[in-house]
């Protein structure tokens, strides 16, 4: 079984495996909880009450899951990883 994910993931050891699922953890979590603060800071406090809020929430946390990616692959060292996922993204 975990022969066949590092083959998926193309990595090398289990513990690179490791820190590629917490790196999309924390990137998934983090895009998600940012994604508020963001947006009211661009489009003002008034958005939380449209009925926009929720698309224009879902679109801004799709360029700020990819940038976040790289920044947290970074961060934990696997930019090559990352930055070739982001090329297939």
């Amino acid at each position: 079984m975990i022969n066949k994910l590092l083959k998926i993931f193309r990595v090398q050891s289990t513990f690179q495996l490791f820190i590629i699922f917490v790196v999309f953890g924390i990137t998934g979590s983090l895009s998600v909880i940012l994604g508020d603060p963001i947006l009211i800071k661009f489009a003002g406090e008034s958005i939380t009450n449209s009925n926009y809020y929720w698309i224009l929430r879902i679109i801004l946390i799709f360029p700020l899951y990819q940038v976040l990616l790289i920044v947290v692959g970074t961060l934990f060292g696997q930019f090559r990883y990352f930055w070739e996922i982001e090329k297939k993204i």
